[in-house]
């Protein structure tokens, strides 16, 4: 009998996607639908990336470097040393996507078994990563109701074993919007200085805070540089999801030097992705500007209508274009489901991502869910109206 591996077996559908079917049949049916479950942005992309696709003169398309165009590292060094990450060319290695990044981090650091602790919730798909990896993920908690603070240094400090190589910290955070400070960033630093851990540094929404302070990276922690491994993307920075390029940054030699091994074994990045992200460098400051406040101006309506239903608990996000809300249901993967087999408010319903898939720890997020504030207000209101609707209605609401 033909069988599948292990991974394949266990490898989880992603509750971002794994209810897309059931949206295609309510289009099917005539119903629009409200695309909340997914970080796509509707921003366009910088004008400058498109235009360098469209422009080049590439008469034949080659693999690119392995480690990626040294052109666009070039830029990307620069990139970082103006936001006081030290950093040059032979530090950086381009990946397919910021998912590829993370996945290689752990294939060159941790062997089989290997535990690497994960604040939850967190971004599912480090769920793949880690199975695919042969890595074992274990999970703090943090609670919506405090906010999703971070845990203390001596909550992270029980779980910490022989076997733990490292700590996985997303900041600003998928799927919670949650911004760390740089005191946290600092804790957390001093715990990898103490246990001699690896920190994975996703920080793939860095643009996107909206605090006066600026984004502290891992990065920035002095006296750690062989310990930190940037994980980082084009995708939402530059609202370029699509050209599936990310970025392995790190000081540690013997990492990049493995990361290169890796590269190598799978050739290469896209070589139009590389163009578009490498252009992308160049887009004026307007650009960041009119995103940054268009994100808060769609937070700011999200939260306020939110925080006004009954019942439900919205803690402002205050970084990436996500808010985790806790919601008077029974269960939120029956919610959002419902939502798209059965509901409908003027022909119209709303499509959300239930945040049980972004725990480890069975039974957690059961009433919550996570929505992505990548709509224009206008749909926003949409949204929340058929949101607001579907609360009064739905069979297992609990107030």
């Amino acid at each position: 009998m033909l069988t599948l591996s292990k991974i394949a077996q266990t490898l989880p559908a992603s509750p971002i996607r794994k209810l897309v079917p059931f949206a295609e049949q309510a289009k099917k049916r005539g119903v629009k639908v409200y695309h909340l479950n997914i970080g796509q942005p509707d921003i366009e992309s910088p004008e400058v990336a498109l235009k360098a696709v469209k422009d080049n003169t590439l008469n034949l398309v080659e693999y690119p470097n392995s480690a990626g165009n040294e052109s666009y590292r070039k830029g990307l060094a620069k990139y970082y040393q103006n936001i006081g990450i030290d950093v040059d060319v032979a530090d950086i290695n381009i990946t397919t996507g910021g998912s590829e990044a993370l996945q290689i981090a752990l294939t060159v650091t941790c062997n089989p078994d290997d535990e690497v602790i994960v604040m939850e919730p967190f971004y599912t798909n480090y769920n793949a990563f880690a199975l695919i990896s042969n890595v074992k993920f274990v999970p703090i908690s943090t609670s919506i109701d405090n906010g999703f603070a971070i845990p203390s240094v001596e909550e992270f400090e029980k779980l910490i074993t022989p076997k733990t190589k490292g700590i996985i910290i997303c900041n600003p955070c998928n799927p919670t919007g949650v911004l760390y400070s740089k005191d946290e960033i600092e804790k957390l630093g001093e715990i990898a200085r103490k246990h001699n851990l690896f920190i994975y540094s996703d920080e793939v929404y860095r643009e996107f805070c909206y605090t006066e302070e600026p984004h502290y990276s891992c990065m920035h922690i002095k006296g750690l540089e062989q310990n930190v491994i940037l994980i980082d993307s084009v995708s939402k920075r530059y609202s370029l999801c699509g050209v599936r390029i990310g970025a392995i940054v790190s000081k540690n030699k013997e990492v990049m030097n493995a990361v290169l091994r890796y590269a190598q074994a799978r050739l290469c990045s896209p070589a139009y992705g590389q163009i578009a992200a490498e252009a992308a460098l160049q887009a004026p400051e307007s650009y960041f500007k009119y995103v940054k406040d268009e994100y808060i101006s769609r937070r700011d309506y999200l939260v306020k209508e939110l925080q006004a239903i009954p019942g439900v608990l919205c803690p402002t996000p205050m970084g990436a274009f996500y808010a985790a809300v806790r919601l008077p249901i029974d269960d939120s993967e029956k919610f959002a489901q419902w939502l798209l087999e059965e509901f409908s408010f003027e022909n119209q319903t709303v499509m959300v991502a239930p945040m049980a898939g972004f725990y480890a720890t069975p039974g957690k997020g059961k009433d919550e869910v996570r929505i992505a504030y990548v709509l224009k207000i206008e749909d926003l209101k949409g949204a929340i109206n058929c949101l607001k609707e579907a609360l009064k209605v739905y069979p297992g609401r609990t107030i």
